[in-house]
């Protein structure tokens, strides 16, 4: 880049997308308490031809009760000028609102309900044994080894090293069928 060419400008539109959708001027008419949002004019006609269809049953409260009714449709009006529902406009609030309804308790996996499978019974069983303890040998006298300052562990260690008579009926054969044949030897 040249020096001549000056530093680079940038230009951001951002604000012009976080505007909502208004409608403020017809022609070279602007409209009186304008801007106004979707809300607004959907909240204006559907109001408006509700009471149009209900003049009288509120024309029956007398004049009182027609400029409460009245007043309440304008202020509802007036109420949606920036109206937001977890930071969303009433129109998307509500769409999401309605698809939120849609959708299955459990939610959707690949564009199907996700149900759980049914419960089953599980049946099972566990057997412990014990293995007889194996005969020490003796212990062998030699000189002293390079670690004559540590004791050797005496007493059977691992699995196979539990003290006492078989507890099981499997225990029992395996017992007598290693006596068998250290007999037959």
């Amino acid at each position: 880049m040249s020096a001549a060419a000056g530093p680079r400008r940038a230009r951001y539109y951002t604000s012009a997308r976080r505007h909502p959708w208004v409608l403020g001027r017809w022609a070279d008419w602007r409209i009186p308490f304008g801007p106004y949002n979707a809300a607004q004019i959907a909240l204006a006609v559907v109001g408006g031809f509700v009471l149009i269809k209900l003049l009288p049953v509120w024309t029956a409260f007398g004049p009182a009760g027609g400029v409460l009714v009245l007043a309440g449709w304008i202020a509802g009006i007036w109420l949606l000028r920036r109206p937001r529902i977890g930071g969303r406009s009433p129109l998307a609030a509500a769409v999401g609102f309605i698809a939120l309804a849609g959708q299955p308790a459990g939610g959707r996996i690949g564009r199907r309900a996700a149900r759980d499978r049914p419960a089953r019974r599980l049946g099972g069983g566990c057997v412990l044994e014990a293995l007889p303890r194996p005969a020490p040998s003796p212990p062998r006298r030699t000189g002293r080894s390079r670690t004559a300052g540590h004791r050797r562990r005496r007493g059977p260690s691992g699995p196979g090293a539990l003290v006492g008579a078989p507890v099981s009926p499997v225990q029992a054969l395996l017992a007598r069928s290693r006596s068998r044949s250290e007999g037959v030897r």
